[in-house]
């Protein structure tokens, strides 16, 4: 009945499948927004300017298509405020958790390693001069092209066959 029917053909080996994408991962840096001084608060959480740019930032990544699956922060008070904002905005199923490595005078060494080992989107909530050494650690540049992270502000990284990518930056 189905004689003119021909066998399935055995598909292509994986390496050779159209189906299989390249897989792509964005990690968005994010500098916490405007904090009180100690002199006001010794814990520091944003200030009202700080919390309403924050809000504003969060909302413009949503609109962006930003969806980390985990939203990391340092664990201070401004850091978490800050990380909290973006994953209310952009993923409220997301993971949002402290990590250690991401205090202000630590070394990029241990978060640019845990980055490369990621296979989703991330969102890495910050203070400077950490982010700056991480952004520079990640983006290959020459070595005298040092350009600072945007005060308080976002920039997304996508990787590559060749390595990190900026994509675009806020702030």
């Amino acid at each position: 009945m189905f004689s003119d029917c021909q066998p399935a053909a055995a598909p292509p080996p994986a390496s050779h499948s159209p189906w299989l994408l390249a897989l792509t991962v964005f990690v968005y840096l994010v500098h916490h927004g405007d904090a009180l001084g100690p002199e006001v608060d010794p814990q520091r959480p944003l200030s009202p300017t700080g919390r309403s740019s924050v809000e504003r930032l969060a909302q413009r990544a949503a609109a962006r298509g930003v969806k980390p699956a985990a939203v990391w922060h340092s664990g201070k008070l401004r850091a978490r405020q800050t990380a909290d904002a973006f994953w209310r905005a952009c993923n409220p199923l997301a993971e949002l958790a402290a990590v250690r490595g991401l205090q202000p005078d630590d070394a990029p060494d241990w978060i640019v390693d845990r980055l490369a080992s990621e296979a989703r989107d991330l969102m890495v909530v910050g203070h400077m001069p950490h982010l700056d050494r991480v952004l520079n650690r990640l983006v290959a540049r020459a070595p005298d092209a040092h350009r600072p992270f945007p005060l308080h502000g976002i920039v997304a990284l996508e990787s590559t066959e060749a390595g990190w990518v900026e994509r675009w930056e806020e702030g």
